[in-house]
């Protein structure tokens, strides 16, 4: 078990980390020993903590990886520090400098995967093939350094999704030990079972997961859109854990307003301070947070009405267009840290991903 196994994606947000989970929820219950690490810290909303055993000059712990290894029950010494940062600066520096060289950073890792050949090494690659390149960090560079199988996991829309599919092919090459397809819509999961699944295989891409779009894994929580949206919360602090999963905007008389809220759940519902009446009709709907935009305050009665449903209400002080243009860059691409998405991701991989073919490549008896 010294050659570790690559989780990757060919785009951002691709639902890495959720395959992570429920691919190291199945290998630990079949009894194998895992250790888990980002060589790249991709994570850069949450403060970044010190790990206290890691090699001299690599102290990174990407919080992807802490969240990750808690809920898997991995202790300390099986998470694998980071070796380098992905921001602005860093990346700068190095372009400056003309380093494309991973440094003594890959001999690390390559020293830390030979002294866990007790364990199963899980490494989550960067956000696509290419990212991680001005570091040495490329997942293909990655995979070839250590001659590592690559598992990747791909959204699919239609069949031109197929195209990325056939680069990291040929990018590569035998290295490529299978792919997760992931937010299928639900409607679409048979025919890509039936039909797509099998053209892939015949194309040289092994399929080893088909699973559904998730609006539960794709949700924010509503104190990440007040971060993002730097945001004054008027009232029901208590309440910014709830999950955001879609996005409703009230500029629409009351009744249209009613009308459509009731289509619409676990809402974050943006609309004018001054718009009382579309104010009060979200609160009697599934909605999760107000936003208000605009000048003025609201009215004590709205706050009174907002406290005793407990729904959080923000206040911004971006206009309408801006604010739903920050939430829509929320919804679907923020980081798996919620215990209920981690539950609810390892019960979806469980039941569409099948990793005997996988399991099989990496000498591993297959998990019960």
């Amino acid at each position: 078990m010294s050659i570790p196994l690559l989780i990757g994606s060919c785009e951002p947000f691709s639902g890495k980390s959720a395959v992570v989970l429920g691919l190291g929820r199945q290998l630990a219950r079949g009894g194998v020993p895992l250790a888990f690490g980002k060589p790249l810290v991709t994570c850069m909303d949450d403060p970044l903590d010190n790990f206290p055993d890691a090699a001299p000059g690599n102290p990174l712990l990407d919080p992807d990886v802490r969240f990750i290894g808690e809920t898997l029950g991995l202790s300390q010494e099986q998470l694998i520090p980071s070796l380098h940062v992905l921001d602005p600066a860093a990346a700068r520096e190095r372009l400056l400098a003309g380093d494309l060289t991973p440094g003594e950073g890959l001999a690390l890792l390559q020293r830390r995967i030979h002294d866990d050949a007790d364990r199963l090494v899980l490494l989550e690659g960067a956000g696509s093939l290419s990212e991680g390149q001005l570091y040495g960090l490329g997942l293909v560079q990655l995979a070839q350094a250590l001659q590592a199988p690559v598992l990747l996991v791909h959204p699919w829309s239609d069949s031109r999704s197929v195209d990325a599919l056939l680069e990291a092919r040929r990018q590569l090459g035998d290295l490529l030990a299978g792919v997760v397809l992931n937010a299928v819509l639900p409607e679409m999961v048979p025919e890509v079972r039936e039909a797509v699944q099998p053209a892939l295989e015949r194309l040289g891409i092994p399929v080893l997961g088909v699973m559904p779009r998730s609006p539960l894994l794709r949700s924010v929580t509503v104190e990440e859109l007040a971060r993002r949206l730097e945001a004054t919360v008027l009232c029901c602090h208590d309440g910014l854990d709830l999950l955001v999963e879609t996005l409703s905007i009230g500029a629409m008389n009351v009744n249209s307003a009613m009308e459509f809220f009731r289509r619409r759940r676990n809402m974050a519902v943006v609309t004018g301070a001054d718009r009382t009446d579309i104010q009060l009709a979200a609160l009697e709907a599934s909605t999760q947070c107000l936003i208000l935009t605009g000048a003025g305050e609201p009215l004590p009665q709205l706050i009174s009405r907002a406290e005793e449903l407990e729904v959080p209400v923000l206040k911004v002080d971006h206009d309408t267009l801006t604010t739903v243009e920050v939430i829509d860059g929320a919804i679907g691409h923020v980081r798996l840290h919620e215990a209920v998405k981690a539950t609810y991701a390892i019960r979806l991989v469980e039941e569409n991903c099948h990793f005997e073919r996988l399991f099989g490549r990496l000498r591993l008896a297959v998990p019960a």
